[in-house]
């Protein structure tokens, strides 16, 4: 009788799961992934690429370099933008590939860091029926890029250990980490995690600092370059300024619904849960701490009992244990950012999205630890797992299919405003707290609104009054025009000020376009 061997098996499985993944992100965004303001900026900036002009912010009327966003993931989009595809429809079908292929990838580690073929094909299988995963990549956003080139470097970093030490994976690790710091400046957390778990996983001084030196050598020409193009053009390395700004509940408060959805999968337990003082922090303490005590049981392991190779379970090892690194690493850049440079960054999904996928890492890592010693346990946890999993995932999908996000809605289809400004003179500017949407709708840069108060540094602006002096004159004089977008960013308190003066020369469901006395 014909017997199929299992590891084929496991990677028909795995292969199916992997286009599964790709055919629920195209069957789930119909009219195109959801968008906000930086996907535009992304999508703007590959086709900034394509039309030859270089990385530039097309989707505001000054047009100046892009140095605020990395350029790898607007570069993928400007590859397809060379055969004709506009950048905007080429980014559904990235970030549907990058789906499947992450499941693919999760597989393969899974296969590696545990003797068991299952866990590859259950890893994959709960990162494609992962509601919050599914969400990360059905946004024209870098974070599935980023996740896929932070998973060739932990295959690469592997192979390194079980080939020897050899240096060209070193080389191919680097590489990787370079081209994911170009994706999002959270790569640098890479960095740390790879060179740190090199101190500790090899046995000699000679080895660690031979391999860490190879790792920079791979990484840092990715880095160095972008940020020299940088500081020529613009005079910054990555437009982010140096200013101390401690951390709030708007940074942090987002982060602890991602986490509880994430850990407590049945809604109603997690309604009820979320609404008692301390139990999702306590959760997420209890998730995280565990986490750390294990790797610092394990790091302690290693570095007390020296030797020349890694064999067995500690080879297998070497990635869960770095994963485990990775998470406290990515946490520490995340949270060095928001105090010293980006007083605007949250905790949001798509932030903690690369913690997310660690932490179904280390999942399945426990699930095979506790199979040898409770495997009908396992089995139990298992079928739970991915049956709500499942479940939660088919809300998800049905949500996404009967509705978008962002620019994707249908508000911004059917919005009045932009039929009205799409009828202005190419000369005439335009002032909105919505440049990213009025340029994706009509093509034209923007310029952005006066403010009181700079979100990245925390820090109140002292010329909030001239710059609506400046911008008022412009409207006055018929240079211009003021568009006020009901769905975009909170003006409400400044809108008397921005508005005195002008003519309301058009209103519709809530948003308003101001001009010059006719």
């Amino acid at each position: 009788m014909f017997r199929i061997p299992p590891r084929l098996v496991s990677f028909l499985a795995l292969c199916l799961i992997a286009v599964t993944g790709i055919i629920l992100i195209l069957r789930a965004t119909p009219n195109g992934l959801g968008l906000s303001d930086d996907s535009i900026a992304y999508i703007a900036g590959a086709r900034s690429m394509v039309a030859g002009d270089g990385y530039r912010e097309a989707w505001l009327a000054s047009n100046q370099p892009v140095t605020h966003f990395p350029p790898a993931f607007s570069s993928v989009l400007a590859f397809f933008g060379r055969f004709g595809i506009d950048p905007l429809r080429a980014v559904r079908w990235v970030n549907a590939l990058l789906f499947g292929l992450n499941a693919a990838l999760l597989g393969i580690l899974g296969w590696r860091m545990t003797p068991s073929l299952m866990a590859g094909v259950v890893l994959a299988a709960l990162f494609v029926f992962s509601s919050e995963m599914f969400s990360v990549h059905a946004v024209a956003m870098s974070e599935p890029l980023f996740i896929f080139l932070s998973l060739m470097a932990f295959w690469m970093f592997d192979l390194y250990f079980e080939r020897h030490h050899h240096w060209l994976w070193m080389i191919a690790c680097g590489t990787f980490v370079g081209m994911a710091y170009l994706t999002r400046y959270a790569g640098l957390a890479l960095i740390a995690t790879f060179a740190a778990a090199l101190l500790i996983l090899h046995t000699t001084w000679r080895k660690r600092l031979a391999s860490i030196g190879i790792l920079l050598a791979s990484a840092l020409p990715w880095i160095l370059g972008w940020s020299i193009r940088n500081r020529l053009i613009a005079g910054n390395a990555t437009n982010r300024a140096f200013a101390w700004h401690p951390l709030t509940s708007e940074n942090i408060e987002p982060g602890l619904r991602v986490f509880s959805d994430f850990l407590i999968p049945i809604e109603p337990l997690r309604r009820v849960l979320f609404r008692q003082p301390g139990v999702i922090e306590g959760l997420i303490l209890l998730v995280l701490g565990g986490v750390l005590v294990w790797v610092v049981v394990t790091a302690w392991r290693y570095l007390s009992n020296p030797q020349q190779e890694r064999t067995g379970i500690e080879a297998r090892e070497v990635l869960s244990f770095t994963t485990g690194l990775f998470i406290f690493a990515y946490l520490a850049s995340i949270v060095a950012s928001m105090l010293m440079f980006d007083a605007a960054t949250k905790f949001k999904l798509r932030i903690l999205a690369p913690v997310l996928v660690s932490l179904l890492i280390l999942l399945v890592v426990f699930g095979i630890w506790l199979r040898s010693r409770r495997p009908v346990v396992v089995i139990v946890l298992m079928l739970f797992t991915l049956g709500i999993s499942g479940y939660r995932q088919s809300i998800t999908l049905n949500t996404w299919a009967n509705s978008e996000l962002g620019y994707a809605s249908f508000q911004w289809y059917d919005s009045k405003a932009m039929d009205f400004l799409s009828a202005l003179p190419e000369d005439v500017m335009i002032y909105t707290n919505e440049p990213g949407a009025v340029y994706l709708y009509i093509g034209r840069g923007c310029y952005v609104l006066p403010d009181r108060f700079d979100s990245s540094t925390a820090i109140a602006r002292t010329n909030f009054e001239k710059g609506v002096a400046l911008m008022q004159e412009d409207i006055h004089q018929g240079k211009a025009v003021l568009a006020l977008f009901d769905g975009g960013e909170n003006v409400s308190s400044d809108v008397p000020a921005l508005t005195a003066g002008l003519y309301l020369a058009h209103k519709s469901t809530g948003d308003e376009v101001y001009t010059a006395e006719p």
